[in-house]
This record gives C-alpha cells, structure tokens and sequence, in this order.
C-alpha cells in the first residue's frame, strides 16, 4: 500500500477544509443552531416530551444526522470532481496510486470533516439543551459509520455530475427531504398507519433511529435493524466504486 500518496492526498483535503473554515465548519453550526433555537425553544416549549424526552434535546440526533449527510456527500462529491473540472485527475490516475488508495484518501478526508463537524454540533447542541448520551461508543460508531458510507456516496456522485451544479441536486432535492421526512423531528410512531409504514421505506429513518438510541435508548426501529441497513448501504456504495474503477466510468471527464 502507497502510505505516502494515501497521506499526501488527505492532507491535500484537510488542508482545503482550513482555507474555506466558514464555508467548511462555521456556516453549517450556524444553521443548525438556528434550527435549535427555532425548533428546540420556541416550538419545544409548546411540545409534551416524546418516549420521556425533551423536544428540544430529542431533536439533536436528527439535526447532528441532517448536518453529517449534506456535508459527507458534500465534501466528497467536490473533493474529487473539481481534480476532473481541472484537469488534474489525470496526474493522480497516472500516479503508482491504486483505486483503493485513491478511495481511502478522498473518503478518509470527507469523513473526517464530518466527523469533526458533528461533534462541534453536538457540543453546540449541549448550549442549548440538557443532553444524554446512554451508549457513547455506539454513537461514535453510528458517527463514523455514516460518515464514512455517505462519504462514499458523495465520491459516487462527484464521478457522475457533468457539473457544479449536479453536485447539489442529490444534496439538496434527495437527501435532505428525506432526513426531514425521516424522523429527525417526531417519532414515526406519531404517524398514522399508513404513513408510518410509507416511512420504513426511507432509509434515513434507520439512520436517525439508530443514532437516537446511542442518546437516549429508544428508537422507531430495533437497532440491529438499523445497523443492518447501514451496512447495507454501505456495501452498495463499496459495489459501485469498484464497478466505477473497473470499467473506468467518467473517470476523465
């Protein structure tokens, strides 16, 4: 394995993250804190506790998950289409660097800026609402682990947009509607019937579920539930890449 060419792209990446801080840190705790003043103390003090917790503090594993998605994909997507925008991807695929190293590299560095953003927003969080975190190794996990899979899925898509603003479209148009839809402000037990059982269709709800049992013990779905479908998200990703390596997909476009 290439270390060096591994350690040189990621500090590359990390680096970018430094020069472009608001952008890249700041502007994002800023939202989210807006959403916690808007839905945690004003709508929260009008709202009953939901499985024994307050609105306010039930709402932050959604917020945190709604913030680690967008921003995965994002950093991920951009990381390696503005090399193939440039022109300067042909200088890595040239490069004794295999696909796997190149992968690791990217992701490794995507995932990482949202790691560290997250956990800035959970501290941010912690400002505004009493907090809990029961199972604080299982968050970490669910942390990292949906980090690094929608880091992946970010990678997938900066290799397929043709431009700038096809970076956005999954972020903005997909994504994030489904995280709102997705529990990361009620309970899908709040549901009717029919639209509870809509929900298990989304795949962010096992996400969210998952990430608000490591807080607080309770969740829409059992989390081996949602572990599993984590991890299958994730091997899909995986697929992809190797496919998109394999055949060379708009590796140069």
């Amino acid at each position: 394995m290439n270390v060096q060419a591994i350690k040189a792209i990621y500090l590359f990446e990390m680096a970018r993250t430094w020069r472009t801080l608001w952008q890249s840190i700041v502007s994002p705790v800023i939202s989210t804190s807006l959403y916690f003043v808007v839905f945690g103390a004003a709508i929260g003090a009008r709202m009953q506790e939901i499985d024994g917790v307050a609105y306010g503090a039930f709402i932050v594993p959604g917020l945190i998950m709604l913030s680690l998605l967008t921003q995965s994909i994002s950093n991920a997507s951009f990381g390696i289409y503005f090399p193939r925008f440039t022109g300067t991807i042909y200088e890595v695929l040239s490069a004794p660097v295999s696909p796997f190293e190149i992968v690791t590299a990217y992701v490794g560095a995507a995932a990482t800026k949202s790691v560290i953003l997250g956990i800035i927003i959970l501290a941010t969080a912690a400002l505004f609402v009493p907090l809990r975190i029961e199972h604080p190794l299982w968050m970490l996990a669910f942390l990292v682990l949906t980090a690094v899979t929608f880091s992946l899925f970010g990678f997938i898509i900066g290799i397929w947009a043709d431009g700038f603003e096809q970076l956005q479209f999954i972020p903005m148009l997909v994504v994030t509607p489904l995280t709102f839809l997705g529990g990361s402000f009620y309970a899908i037990d709040m549901l009717p019937p029919f639209w509870r059982t809509v929900s298990l269709f989304n795949p962010v709800v096992y996400l969210v579920s998952g990430f608000r049992w490591s807080f607080f013990g309770t969740a829409d779905v059992a989390i081996g539930v949602s572990l599993a479908m984590t991890l299958v998200f994730l091997g899909l990703c995986l697929a992809a890449i190797g496919w998109i390596f394999r055949t060379g997909y708009r590796l140069k476009a």
